[in-house]
């Protein structure tokens, strides 16, 4: 994942100066059917068992997610193309958005996995 959000710059940018806001302390991932820098993520399912799910990260320089990460459906929820980071469980402020290696079919009941260390923060 390298795409800040339009968000995310502007809150960089304020930190470095010293400006509020604070950054996250917590961070969650989701999935959607699209996003881009400047929308954030798109098409973030709603109902179906789905929900964001906490974020911890590890590493130097490159971070990357501490555990693995699972989203839980209970019904076809569409394909899921992006993975994105958002600073709260729900709503929040959207932080990064990237394209999943490959797409994932939703047509019924199951479970989407990232592998622990795959979700990968480059700091360049």
């Amino acid at each position: 994942m390298s795409d800040l959000t339009d968000y995310a710059r502007n809150m960089l940018a304020r930190a470095i100066c010293a400006r509020a806001p604070g950054l996250p302390t917590t961070v969650y991932a989701a999935l959607g059917t699209g996003g881009s820098a400047a929308a954030g993520l798109t098409g973030e399912p709603v109902g179906q068992g789905y929900a964001r799910q906490r974020v911890t990260f590890t590493g130097s320089g490159a971070q990357r997610n501490a555990e693995a990460i699972r989203f839980v459906f209970s019904a076809a929820s569409g394909t899921m193309s992006h993975v994105a980071l958002y600073d709260a469980a729900s709503g929040g402020n959207p932080l990064l958005v990237s394209p999943l290696d490959a797409p994932v079919a939703m047509t019924g009941a199951g479970t989407v996995t990232v592998a622990a260390g795959s979700l990968v923060v480059n700091p360049a």
